[in-house]
């Protein structure tokens, strides 16, 4: 009952219902309680749009999405079933079947592992997942702006927390700049990403970045990948989870070119457990959200929100929605009453059916169904059997998910983390040139302290050196002393003669007199100190 541009969803009020190609860029919903065939509804799209050569990113949220690799059996549990749902909707070309597969992981554990650079998240995005308040979220902003402006690529966490501690560092000129940027704020930041990256956020961030047209592959025989997303360990940090996705969804809007309205989407995203993409969302974010939803139909993607319970959903959001399949909802709390009252009011009706009541007695497997037509208006709501998948029902054993992943054509392309020089290096390396300079600096001041130490004791020493030399050059040489000798010696002979001349002369020479004698060595003495 499938043709090339629709996919058969079920059989509903004696006709099929059939998902045109041409409106499956207009985005849907599968909504229902939990165990009323949400699951097993999104696997029969999902590989019903890989065999119109459509590829699939769908997140396994419990686990069990990826026996869609494998063809189901007729040997299996539920086997029966299916061929027993198909029989009853008049499938007749019912056969089990497999698809092309590829698996990714955040965590790298059980797919390729998915990476992006903190600089392609965003400080909105990342904002989001830490948890951030407006203030802190700005100090973020500033922190990006900084590291645009220096030159700094943010790859991963570390560069991040490398980047706050700069801005810290530098909290008096940036809030100057930009406004306050306090130590508090910084410190509040950096807390929250070590929280982040204690939940496995780090292994997220980083490169090799994904490539979205890896996303967008199709195999030999024509028909889509489906890509899943392995998100069970995932799920236990359900803020990640949604920003995760609202990023990939982002990515999406910003790489694709523009196609209008295409014969068949490019990219069918399967967005499960979506509430958590708006739990506790600020205003900011939702409206990006709705930004998003709203213009990427023009990249000829197709978002499918998958929710328990449809008012999860913002109503600017769900009026996107051209495409419903609306499983059983209980009516037991206000809440629940409220939620089956604005499901019934979103359908177009259907005067034989009284659509609030149907939707409290749907069996599993069974959908209340309003596909948009080729002309782009609603169908009439339907109550629809749903068609059986073809693939395995169930999840892949250990050893089978290897052999799937051992012929990925992403194999070893994201593998292996590469770790190129980024802000993290960039400020380290400006830190220890930073020290080695005032080292450096220092070392010189100490080295010009004691050279002129050294120059003043040696200064002191010259003066020293010099004035010894000046006292030894003002004393008599051994020369000038012996001939000054010999000169007093010879002057002192000759005056003691010349006076004994004189004195006899003078005196008489009668040293025996008594006078005579006096006054003649008195006039020796005077004579003897004259030639001396």
């Amino acid at each position: 009952m499938t043709d090339e541009t629709s996919i058969f969803i079920g059989l509903g009020g004696g006709e099929p219902q059939k998902l045109v190609l041409r409106r499956a860029n207009r985005h849907g919903l599968i909504a229902g309680a939990t165990g009323t065939g949400k699951t097993v509804t999104l696997q029969g799209l999902a590989e019903s749009f890989s065999a119109r050569g459509v590829p699939v990113f769908v997140a396994d949220v419990k686990g069990d999405l990826s026996g869609i690799a494998m063809a189901g059996s007729p040997t299996a549990k539920n086997a029966d079933k299916l061929i027993a749902r198909a029989q009853e909707i008049g499938l007749t070309d019912y056969a089990f079947s497999d698809n092309p597969a590829m698996f990714w992981d955040l965590y790298g554990e059980q797919g390729h592992p998915i990476r992006t650079t903190v600089s392609e998240m965003g400080p909105l995005l990342l904002a989001r997942i830490m948890g951030l308040n407006e203030t802190q979220e700005g100090v973020l902003t500033i922190a990006f702006r900084l590291a645009d402006e220096e030159g700094l690529l943010l790859l991963n966490l570390e560069d991040l927390q490398s980047m706050l501690a700069y801005c810290s560092e530098k909290a008096d000129e940036l809030t100057a700049r930009y406004g306050n940027v306090s130590k508090a704020s910084v410190g509040a930041i950096q807390r929250q990403l070590l929280q982040l990256e204690s939940q496995g956020g780090g292994h997220f961030f980083g490169e090799p970045a994904l490539d979205i047209q890896d996303f967008i592959r199709i195999d030999e025989k024509g028909r889509g990948y489906i890509n899943i997303l392995a998100a069970d360990k995932l799920m236990q940090s359900p803020r990640l989870y949604g920003t995760f996705l609202l990023w990939l969804m982002s990515e999406l809007f910003q790489t694709l070119p523009e196609v209008g309205d295409p014969d068949k989407p490019v990219l069918v995203f399967f967005f499960d457990e979506a509430h958590l993409l708006f739990d506790d969302a600020p205003k900011a974010l939702v409206d990006k959200i709705e930004q998003v939803v709203r213009l990427i139909r023009s990249k000829g993607v197709g978002i499918y929100f998958v929710t328990q319970n449809p008012i999860d959903i913002p109503e600017d959001i769900a009026g996107q929605f051209g495409n419903r399949v609306q499983h059983a909802l209980r009516a037991f709390t206000p809440r629940e009453q409220k939620a089956i009252k604005a499901a019934a009011e979103t359908f177009r009706p259907n005067p034989a059916l009284d659509v609030a009541e149907a939707i409290t007695q749907l069996r599993v497997g069974e959908a209340l169904v309003s596909l948009l037509q080729e002309d782009g208006s609603p169908s009439i709501v339907q109550r629809t059997l749903i068609a059986p998948p073809r693939s395995r029902l169930g999840p892949l054993d250990a050893k089978e998910r290897a052999i799937i992943q051992s012929i990925s054509p992403c194999e070893g392309q994201y593998e292996e983390e590469v770790d190129r020089e980024s802000a993290e290096e960039i400020l380290a390396a400006r830190a220890d040139a930073a020290i080695a300079a005032a080292a450096a600096e220092k070392a010189q001041a100490e080295a010009d302290k004691a050279a002129a130490a050294q120059a003043k004791v040696e200064a002191r020493q010259r003066e020293v050196e010099a004035r010894a030399r000046a006292r030894e050059a003002a004393k008599p040489s051994n020369l000038d002393r012996a001939i000054q000798s010999a000169t007093r010696s010879a002057g002192s002979s000759i005056g003691r003669q010349v006076a004994n001349e004189l004195g006899k002369q003078i005196l008489g020479g009668s040293s025996r007199s008594r006078s005579g004698g006096l006054v003649g060595k008195l006039v020796r003495g005077v004579l003897g100190g004259l030639f001396k």
